[in-house]
C-alpha cells in the first residue's frame, strides 16, 4: 500500500525530477507503507484545531492556481470526523475567486502553519460548498459562538491525503498570546526586583489598567476640542511600535461605567503619529446616552492604561483615483477629517461637507479650515446654512465615491438621495455614530438566552446587549451603534425590529440574525442563540 499524499503529488513528471536530482530513492519507501495517511489521527486533529489561519490553493477553469489565506480565531477550522474537515467561510472582499474555482474543480490544497514551533501540515482534498439554507445544522456546527464575522457558507473538505513537512526554512513568528506567555516570567522577575527596590514588605507602585485586550495603550494627553468633545492621545506603553493605521480605522477601548460595570466602546482613530507612536481618539459626551461617553469624560485621565483590541478598519478609503465626496455630521467628523488629511497628503481630489450645531461645537473645524481650505463646506447655525444633501450629491463628480458618517438621519438622507439620483450602492459608504433613538426603544421586553439558559428582562432605556452583559452572559460587541455587525446573534424565536445598518436583507431574513446593540423587538419577547 502506498501513501495517499504521494500518490497524488508525485506525478510521473515529479518522479522524473526526483530521479534526475537524486532524491527518488529517499521517497520510494512511501510507495510501500502501512501508513496511508488519509485518515486524521490525534496529532493531526490537535494541530488542525489549534490553528488560527490556513493557506488554501484552488485551480481556475483556465488552469491557473489561486492561493488565498483564510483566518479566524484558533479552532475555526474544525475536524468533523477522521476524514473530513471544514470551516465557516466568513465574508471577505467578495471577489469569490476561490468559490468560483471550487464550483468548477473541487480539488483543494491546504497548508497549516505553526510558525512558533516551525511545523506545517499539508492536506490535499476535495471541497464542497454548503449554504446555510441547504444544511443549517452543519453551518451551525462550524460557526464560532464568540466570533460574529459574517458567515456566507460552509466549506467542507474530504481529506484525500496529508503530509507533515520538515521545519527547514520556516522562519519562527509568534502571536501576541505566545509573546505574552514567553515574557510573563520576565515580567514576574521585574515585578519582584521592583518590589525589592522599594523595600521588603512595601508594594511597588502600579498604574491602574483597564480591559483585557492585546494592545496596551497609556493615555498620554488630553485636550478639549469643544465644550463636549475631548481628544485623548493613546501611546504605546513601552514605546514599542504600534500597528500602523489608515484613515477610517477604529479602536475598541475598555470603559469602566459610572455604575462600576466593565464595558467597551468603539472609537475612530482620528490621528496616528508614527514619530510618537500614538493614536488619537475623540469622544463626544452624550449626557442622554448609555453612559459610555460620560464615563470616559469623567474617568479617563493621563497615565491610565487601556488594554484595547487591535485596530480594525471597516470604513477605508478606496484605493483607485476616483474623487471622494466626504460628508460628516457632528462627531461623525472624526474618521472623515482623517480621510481629508490622507486625501490631501496624497494629492487626490475630494470635497468635505461638514454639518454641526454650531462652529463652537464643531470638532476639528479650525484645523480643517487651515489645511483643507476651499474644499471644506461647513454648515452650522448661521441662517440658510442647512446642508442640502440632494444638491451636494448633484454637484459631485459623476464617478465620486461618497463617504458619510454621523447620525442616522444624515446617513438615511444621503442614501435616499443617492438612490434617487441613480448612484450605485458601491459608491456610497457609511459609518454611523448614533444609534436609532425611536421612542419605542423604551418598550421593555424579555429575552430568553437559549445556550445560557437564562431569561433576561430588558428595561426601558436599556439595549438588549446591555441587559445580556448585566446578566453575566458574554456577548461579543464592537461599535455599539449598529454599524459594524459584530454583536449579531441568531434569533430563534420572536420578531426582531431591526435598527442596524450592518446586516444585509438575507442575513436578517434567511440567516435570522439581529444586532442586539441597537435592534429591538416587535414582539414582547425574543429567543436568542446566546
Amino acid at each position: 500500500m502506498s501513501r495517499a499524499y504521494s500518490d497524488i503529488a508525485f506525478t510521473p513528471a515529479v518522479r522524473a525530477v526526483q530521479t534526475r536530482m537524486g532524491s527518488r530513492s529517499g521517497y520510494e519507501p512511501l510507495d510501500q507503507t502501512d501508513d496511508r495517511r488519509n485518515r486524521l489521527g490525534a496529532a493531526e486533529v490537535a494541530f488542525i484545531e489549534g490553528r488560527d489561519g490556513l493557506y488554501q490553493a484552488t485551480v481556475s477553469e483556465s488552469g491557473w492556481p489561486y492561493v488565498q489565506f483564510r483566518g479566524g480565531p484558533s479552532g475555526f477550522l474544525k475536524v468533523l470526523d477522521e476524514g473530513t474537515i471544514g470551516y465557516a467561510d466568513f465574508r471577505g472582499n467578495v471577489q469569490y475567486i476561490s468559490v468560483g474555482n471550487l464550483e468548477g474543480n473541487n480539488r483543494i490544497s491546504i497548508i497549516l502553519m505553526d510558525y512558533a514551533n516551525r511545523r506545517r501540515l499539508k492536506i490535499l482534498g476535495r471541497a464542497r460548498l454548503v449554504n446555510e439554507s441547504d444544511n443549517p445544522q452543519l453551518v451551525a456546527r462550524l460557526e464560532l459562538a464568540h466570533y460574529r464575522a459574517r458567515v456566507e457558507r460552509a466549506v467542507v473538505i474530504d481529506v484525500e491525503g496529508y503530509d507533515w513537512n520538515c521545519p527547514q526554512h520556516i522562519t519562527p513568528r509568534f502571536t501576541d498570546a505566545e509573546v505574552q506567555e514567553m515574557v510573563s516570567p520576565l515580567r514576574a522577575e521585574i515585578a519582584k526586583l521592583t518590589a525589592e527596590k522599594h523595600g521588603a514588605g512595601v508594594q511597588a507602585p502600579t498604574d491602574e489598567a483597564w480591559g483585557a485586550g492585546v494592545l496596551p495603550l497609556r493615555i498620554s494627553g488630553i485636550r478639549e476640542l469643544t465644550p463636549r468633545v475631548r481628544a485623548y492621545e493613546l501611546s504605546a506603553v513601552d514605546g514599542s511600535r504600534l500597528p500602523p493605521v489608515q484613515s477610517g480605522a477604529h479602536l475598541d477601548a475598555p470603559v469602566q461605567l459610572l455604575s462600576g460595570a466593565a464595558s467597551t466602546r468603539r472609537y475612530s482613530i482620528t490621528a496616528y503619529s508614527e514619530q510618537r507612536q500614538a493614536y488619537e481618539i475623540a469622544v463626544l459626551r452624550e449626557d442622554a446616552g448609555h453612559g459610555g461617553s460620560v464615563a470616559v469624560h469623567a474617568r479617563f485621565r493621563i497615565g491610565l492604561t487601556l488594554h484595547c483590541g487591535l485596530p480594525g478598519n471597516d470604513f477605508a478609503l478606496h484605493a483607485d483615483t476616483r474623487p471622494a465626496l466626504l460628508i460628516a455630521g457632528g462627531i461623525g467628523i472624526t474618521p472623515v477629517q482623517a480621510m481629508a488629511h490622507q486625501l490631501r497628503s496624497t494629492g487626490r481630489t475630494f470635497e468635505l461637507h461638514y454639518a454641526a450645531r454650531s462652529a463652537r461645537e464643531a470638532a476639528y473645524l479650525h484645523q480643517l479650515q487651515e489645511t483643507v481650505g476651499p474644499r471644506l463646506h461647513f454648515y452650522g447655525d448661521a441662517p440658510h446654512s442647512r446642508m442640502n444633501v440632494g444638491a451636494v450629491l448633484a454637484h459631485a463628480a459623476s464617478d465620486a465615491v461618497i463617504y458619510v458618517c454621523g447620525p442616522v438621519a444624515l446617513i438615511d438622507a444621503v442614501r435616499a438621495a443617492a438612490l434617487a439620483a441613480g448612484i450605485s450602492g458601491e459608491r456610497v459608504r457609511f459609518e454611523r455614530f448614533l444609534a436609532d433613538t425611536r421612542s419605542d426603544l423604551d418598550k421593555p421586553l424579555t429575552v430568553q438566552l437559549e445556550r445560557s439558559g437564562k431569561r433576561v428582562d430588558v428595561a426601558q432605556g436599556q439595549t438588549i446587549l446591555e441587559a445580556v452583559e448585566a446578566a453575566g452572559v458574554s456577548a461579543v460587541a464592537g461599535c455599539r451603534n449598529g454599524s459594524c455587525g459584530t454583536c449579531r446573534v441568531k434569533v430563534l424565536g420572536g420578531e426582531p425590529d431591526h435598527r442596524d445598518a450592518a446586516l444585509t436583507p438575507d442575513e436578517r431574513t434567511l440567516a435570522g440574525l439581529m444586532c442586539i446593540c441597537v435592534s429591538r423587538s416587535h414582539s414582547d419577547s425574543l429567543t436568542l442563540d446566546l
